[in-house]
């Protein structure tokens, strides 16, 4: 009877130990720490730590003109939420700051009810000295229950200020109040952006709102037991799949820290347990370990994953790949390569996107494909959204905005935008002073060629040249020379909010790894695109010169034109033609967008293929693209394609060079398997993308989908399989059933088939993929006369070449100087005759 009574206590027994264990390692000692509880007359105790009056901290300064105290002995979930302080009009807490950083921010809201008014209702709105943390926030969808918003602040002064603004007429109110140091280290200025993936900078300058923080496999860690105050959930709620996963735990006191990790970085309670596989021993798993989170799409996200290999009895058996939505994040990974030891922490920070058109986001951890053993592994993470391009981390207002400039800050502005003026005017006449000499000694002097691009792209510098028509209108100077007309036309910043009605985000066509994409209207009615950079990003930057350069050299039915750009106040941006049908990606999945017929999908492929096959072979060296994808992939008005975003493009070998030794840039799904083992890019690396496209454009799914069965994650991989039995009507989309021509799909097939060959050497040209895409066009709609069932013709890929005579198009050319090129409207004329007999006439 004992031994059972004691057996019943273990759990309990457990916890308490773990706890006490982690106690053992709260070494950080915060230089700021507010623990406010607002409107309580008296000390109050919640998880361990102790909250003081907000009228009795002597460091805090409380600035409003109405509030009223709110009360409640009973009916509150937490002690914490006792008390409210309530306010009828704008009201602030100044805090001083002893040690300038990252601050943690945690406000705690519960509307106590017979508190004289409706606090249900209320809608109100949260501000720091230079972010938005709620706008126009109601407490209506919470149902009566309590709200915790954590958020992480860059302080750089020596006061916060967090203002609570009533909406619309209500009140705002506040249980209570954290301000919290947090360790310099805890958050770097760098991490990992994922689609592209590139370095992301400028992390320090943004702020982070945490939106899930779990602890894979273990309990709840509340601020008691954390040193920082954090709380951990656990991660059932989260998982796609409960079956999928096996819990696994060890004794806290078996974590061993390394240097590059500290213990603030998560509870060693959090690396102590974690998920695994729920059924590893399986020859070939047919499923990941996948975690699914509601988020706001109009974000990015911050995204901390922690791993700490407690399963492995030795070294480098563990290797496993880890999925963001549906890119590759972390490659074949093994923890142990890397910490050189089993049960040792690590962690890895990425940034991430959500597409427009969804509004989940997916982590899911898999066993890579090499591995000996096939299991994979997570014990912790942490999805934290950022602040946008307005400073917000709610909505579409900016402090300004909400938060109007006092008469004396105004005064301030005022000043200072005197002295700039001033000091701006001198430099104007300096530089005029300046161009005038180069002006004469250019009358005297005449260089062959210029160059495209002067340093000044970066924005920190003031550059006199020569402006457009509507530039000198506004009195405008552009920072990237405009020697030649070829680099297209300079807009002044304002030109672009005007036709952007200030970056109206009604007008937001999409948002890419550059930057965010609006719809523009100029002043002559023209639509265009306008793509703004993220200044803060040093890829964005080089994007940004790329996409220049290639784009003011080149001119093609089937590729985006570029407008123009504005190089002006550090902005980053690029006009466009406007394209009415968006990406081909959204014609495919993800929308209700009526589907698209064979007919249109090969049109469209072919398209494409004609963009690409010029950039290939339309200049004396070649340009590979680097990033061909659906969403790269435009369509106009008439849904023809052309092929978008060029930032990521380079310069092919030369004639005495079989390839470009490049580091690896793209996006997974579509990344040439042999660019990414030997970094040698070619042309066959842009074909192999393609041909994950043509699947793409078949199934109508994702390249990769870590939510589907294992086998099924990779399109590339799972379309083949189903290619080499002959049966890609098994996987096609159901709307094509019944409605293609199977010598069509076969010749599709077999084109898409010899793309994603493993090595380059065995791929098409793009001419070739572009010969056998119009044969299996013609071979739909010639179906009713090819009375064979099977495909005698010649296969072009595996037997005729033509000579590059023969595939190219003539009609189209690079612009080199000031020649302009032609139209391509007359692709078909240039053809060779065996092809000729298989081309429609009217051409496309």
């Amino acid at each position: 009877m004992v031994k059972m009574e004691l057996i019943k206590w273990v759990p309990y027994i457990l916890v308490v130990f773990l706890v006490l264990v982690n106690g053992l390692f709260a070494l950080y000692t915060p230089p700021d720490s507010y623990l406010i509880a607002c409107g309580s007359s008296q000390n109050i105790t919640f998880q361990g730590r102790t909250f003081v009056p907000d009228s009795q901290h002597s460091s805090l300064v409380l600035k409003t003109g109405n509030s009223f105290v709110a009360s409640s002995n009973s009916s509150v979930p937490f002690p914490i939420y006792q008390s409210a302080r309530v306010f009828t009009e704008k009201a602030s807490y100044i805090f001083e700051i002893q040690q300038e950083g990252r601050h943690w921010v945690r406000l705690y809201f519960f509307p106590l009810p017979n508190s004289g008014h409706n606090l249900t209702s209320a809608s109100l709105s949260v501000v720091t000295d230079d972010f938005v943390l709620l706008s126009n926030f109601t407490f209506k969808k919470y149902n009566g229950s309590y709200m915790f918003k954590e958020y992480a602040i860059n302080v750089t002064s020596d006061t916060l200020t967090v203002t609570f603004i009533p909406s619309n007429g209500s009140v705002a109110f506040v249980n209570a109040i954290e301000v919290v140091s947090i360790p310099n280290e805890l958050f770097v200025d760098q991490a990992l952006a994922i689609d592209p993936p590139a370095p992301f900078n400028g992390l320090s300058e943004l702020a982070f709102e945490t939106v899930y923080r779990l602890n894979m496999g273990g309990p709840l860690i509340t601020a008691q037991n954390d040193t920082l105050g954090r709380t951990w959930m656990n991660d059932q709620n989260y998982l796609h799949v409960n079956s999928s996963v096996l819990n696994v735990s060890v004794n806290p006191s078996s974590i061993k820290y390394p240097v590059a990790v500290r213990r603030e970085t998560a509870p060693n309670l959090v690396y102590a347990t974690a998920e695994t596989m729920g059924d590893p021993n399986v020859n070939d798993p047919n499923f990941n370990i996948t975690w699914v989170f509601p988020v706001d799409p109009n974000f990015s996200y911050f995204i901390r994953v922690h791993f700490c290999d407690i399963m492995s009895k030795s070294l480098n058996t563990l290797v496993f790949n880890l999925f963001i939505n549906s890119d590759i994040a972390l490659g074949s990974l093994d923890l142990s390569s890397i910490t050189n030891d089993l049960s040792v922490p690590y962690y890895k920070d990425m940034v991430s996107n959500v597409s427009a058109d969804s509004n989940t986001l997916t982590i899911s951890v898999g066993p890579d494909t090499m591995a000996e053993t096939r299991n994979a592994t997570m014990n912790g993470l942490e999805i934290m959204k950022i602040s946008n391009l307005l400073k917000s981390l709610d909505g579409l207002s900016s402090v300004d905005n909400l938060l109007p400039s006092s008469p004396s800050k105004k005064n301030k502005i005022g000043i200072i935008v005197g002295s700039a003026v001033g000091a701006l005017a001198a430099l104007v006449v300096v530089g005029l002073c300046f161009c005038c000499l180069v002006g004469r000694k250019s009358k005297t002097t005449t260089q062959p060629g210029h160059s495209w691009l002067p340093l000044s792209l970066y924005g920190n510098s003031l550059t006199m040249t020569k402006m457009s028509t509507t530039s000198q209108k506004s009195g405008t100077a552009s920072c990237i020379s405009l020697a030649s007309s070829n680099l297209g036309r300079f807009f002044s910043f304002q030109e672009i909010l005007d036709a952007t009605n200030k970056f109206d985000e009604k007008l937001l066509l999409g948002v890419g790894g550059f930057g965010r994409v609006y719809k523009g209207t100029l002043e002559d009615g023209t639509n265009v695109a306008v793509k703004r950079g993220n200044p803060r990003s040093e890829q964005g930057l080089a994007e940004f010169r790329t996409e220049i350069e290639m784009l003011s050299k080149l001119r093609h039915r089937h590729l985006v034109s570029l407008i123009g750009y504005c190089d002006e106040r550090s902005e980053m941006i690029l006009v466009y033609e406007y394209m009415a049908n968006g990406p081909l990606r959204s014609h495919l999945y993800g929308t209700d967008l009526p589907p698209l017929s064979w007919k249109q999908r090969l049109e469209i492929c072919i398209g494409a293929a004609r963009g690409l096959h010029y950039l290939h072979t339309g200049a004396a060296q070649s340009i590979i693209h680097r990033d061909v994808k659906t969403t790269n992939i435009l369509l106009d008005e008439n849904f023809v394609a052309k092929v978008a975003d060029f930032g990521l493009s380079k310069t092919g070998p030369a004639l005495d060079q079989t390839h470009v030794s490049t580091a690896v840039k793209g996006s997974f799904g579509y990344l040439d398997p042999e660019y990414f083992r030997r970094q040698q890019l070619t042309e066959k690396s842009d074909v192999y993308s393609f041909g994950v496209v043509l699947m793409e454009v078949l199934c109508t799914r994702p390249a990769l989908n870590p939510v589907l069965p294992r086998e099924q994650v990779n399109i590339a991989e799972w379309a083949m399989t189903w290619q080499k039995k002959g049966m890609l009507d098994q996987i096609m989309d159901q709307n094509l059933v019944g409605k293609v021509n199977p010598a069509s799909l076969k010749k599709f097939g077999e084109t898409a088939e010899k793309c994603l060959a493993e090595h380059g050497v065995d791929r098409p040209s793009m001419g070739d993929v572009l010969w056998n895409l119009e044969y299996a066009l013609q071979l739909q709609e010639t179906s009713s006369a090819l009375m064979e069932p099977e495909d005698n013709s010649t296969n072009h890929i595996t037997g005729i070449q033509l000579t590059p005579s023969e595939h190219f198009d003539h009609t189209v050319s690079m612009i080199d100087g000031g020649n302009s090129c032609t139209d391509d409207d007359a692709v078909d004329t240039a053809t060779s005759a065996v092809f000729s007999q298989l081309v429609n006439p009217r051409g496309r």
